[in-house]
Parts: C-alpha cells; sequence; structure tokens
C-alpha cells in the first residue's frame, strides 16, 4: 500500500492520527447509511414488486376486455368512444428526505368525474365498458407504482455512491493512514534512539574528560 508523501515530523504525526480519526468515523457513519439504505431500498422493491403483480393481473383482464371490443367495433367506433375523458384528475409532486436521499411522493386527486361512461352505447360492447371501468380505478395504483420506482431507481443510485466511499476509506485512504503513521513512528522511534545513543556518548565522553583533568590535577599536585 503507497504511503503518503509527508514530512515525517511529530507535527505531521499528529496530523495523520487525527485524519486516520476522521476517516473511520466517516467509515463507520457510511457503512450504516448504507446498511439502512439497503434495508429501505428493499422494503420499497418488495412493495413495488407487489403492486406491479397486482397491476400487471388487473391489465390482463383489461387487456382481454379490449381484445373482445376491439373484436366486435369497428376501429372508427372504438376511437371515437375514447376520445373523451371520463374524469379529470390532478398530480401533486412533493419530496422526501430518506437518509440525504430527496425521493418523490406523488399524490393524486381525482376532480372531477362523469356519471357513466363518456360514449353512448349504441355502438358499442359491454366489454369496452369493463375495460374502462377497470382503467379507471388503476389510475391511483400506477400514480403509487411510478413513485415507487423512481424512489427505487434514486436509493440505488446513493447506495452505489455510499459503497464506493466506503470501500474507497476502507481499502484505500484508512490503509495510507495506517501505513505512514506507523512508517513515521518508526523512523521517530529510530531518531530518538540515535538521539539517545549520542546523547549516551557525549556523556561518557565529557565524564571521561572530566576523569582525565582529575587524574591530571593530582598527578600535579604530587
Amino acid at each position: 500500500m503507497p504511503q503518503i508523501n509527508v514530512n515525517p515530523t511529530r507535527m505531521e504525526l499528529k496530523k495523520l492520527k487525527g485524519r486516520l480519526t476522521t476517516a473511520r468515523r466517516g467509515h463507520k457513519l457510511l457503512k450504516d447509511k448504507r446498511d439502512e439504505l439497503m434495508k429501505r431500498f428493499l422494503d420499497v422493491v418488495r412493495e413495488e414488486r407487489e403492486l406491479r403483480g397486482k397491476l400487471e393481473e388487473r391489465f390482463a383482464k383489461v387487456r382481454g376486455s379490449f381484445e373482445v371490443a376491439s373484436a366486435t367495433m369497428s376501429r372508427q367506433v372504438l376511437t371515437e368512444a375514447l376520445l373523451l375523458p371520463r374524469a379529470e384528475g390532478s398530480l401533486s409532486v412533493s419530496e422526501e428526505n430518506v437518509m440525504s436521499v430527496m425521493v418523490p411522493h406523488f399524490s393524486y386527486e381525482e376532480a372531477a368525474r362523469t356519471d357513466g361512461v363518456s360514449y353512448g352505447f349504441l355502438f358499442t360492447s359491454g366489454e369496452l365498458d369493463r375495460a374502462v371501468e377497470e382503467l379507471s380505478g388503476m389510475t391511483a395504483d400506477l400514480v403509487k407504482l411510478a413513485e415507487l420506482e423512481k424512489s427505487a431507481e434514486l436509493m440505488a443510485a446513493e447506495i452505489e455512491r455510499t459503497r464506493r466511499r466506503v470501500n474507497a476509506l476502507e481499502n484505500i485512504m484508512i490503509p495510507q493512514y495506517e501505513e505512514t503513521i506507523k512508517s513515521i513512528s518508526m523512523k521517530l522511534d529510530e531518531n530518538e534512539r540515535g538521539n539517545t545513543t549520542r546523547l549516551m556518548k557525549v556523556k561518557d565522553m565529557m565524564l571521561e574528560a572530566q576523569r582525565e583533568a582529575n587524574r591530571a590535577r593530582e598527578q600535579g599536585n604530587i
């Protein structure tokens, strides 16, 4: 693991130890965020799959009714029968903060609805009535499905970003800090031992010089 290029001083060592502490704390927070996001993501995906399955079953019934209606009605009559909307509604969009991810919240409200259907019964079939009735009751679920799918997409992107940050801290930054701190500590210890050895040698030399001076003084007195 390559080390960080810094001067091997006690000041740099103190800075690196502070950065290592911050990196470890950030690593833990990011892991907790990733795990919680994954939990909520799985809940959203599970809800989305259940809702999608129900809607697909209902769509299959609607498709069957439309196919029967198309077989018993001319294309022009079918097109004209579906020109006018049966209901009007409004869609409001808001956002919710989920672990720093702004997920959308869609709210659908039906503003107005005609009594019965918006076409005559003379040239249309009952299968078309059933298909239109079933579709009109699926609007709120379709809006909810769109909300869940967009939320899952945003959460998945944030989980991937968080995973990359966790891996960068765990496999690159923290090992680099640890290796650099270890290297600087070893160099400082080596310098400390060298200084201690030099001081001891100087002390021994001074003591030897003092002894020599004392011996010389004693001989001079004799």
